[in-house]
């Protein structure tokens, strides 16, 4: 067995990873072809990838352009406890007030460890909601995953 496919996760190992993480590094591809990186909070909604930023962030503007995008998630230290999730796929924009609220409320819930958004108080979904409308959703579709967990070697 190759190396590649012993350290490669499980559906499960996959779906368990992305959602016991916060934190996802984001490429979009800039206008002059150079890839745009950030690392922003996410929810996994209906085992997809998903986070809101600001509608006029440099990266909704590139996914504008093109809906190409990269994600990763990681961690580890030590070359042994590397694991990771890289994602390559289409960026869905999503302006509908609803879902960008339900991807905000979600995002938040995740950022302060709550377990529902009335754990947030109203002072938490008020903020959510006056982000709302400067707000849009991202869902990644993914066209390839790749995976590793190096402690399995």
């Amino acid at each position: 067995m190759r190396s590649r496919d012993r350290v490669r996760m499980s559906e499960d190992e996959v779906a368990a990873f992305l959602a016991d993480h916060l934190k996802v590094q984001v490429a979009s591809i800039g206008r002059e072809g150079v890839p745009h990186l950030t690392t922003l909070f996410y929810v996994l909604l209906d085992g997809r990838i998903a986070f809101w930023t600001y509608g006029r962030s440099q990266k909704i503007r590139n996914l504008e352009r093109d809906p190409r995008v990269s994600a990763l998630v990681e961690d580890g230290t030590a070359y042994a406890e590397l694991r990771g999730v890289s994602i390559s796929g289409r960026a869905e924009l999503v302006r509908d007030p609803d879902l960008v609220r339900e991807i905000g409320l979600a995002v938040a819930v995740r950022m302060v460890g709550a377990r529902t958004a009335d754990d947030l108080g109203e002072l938490g979904r008020d903020v959510v909601e006056q982000q709302v409308p400067k707000r849009v959703g991202v869902l990644v579709h993914p066209d390839r995953v790749a995976s590793w967990d190096h402690s399995k070697m």
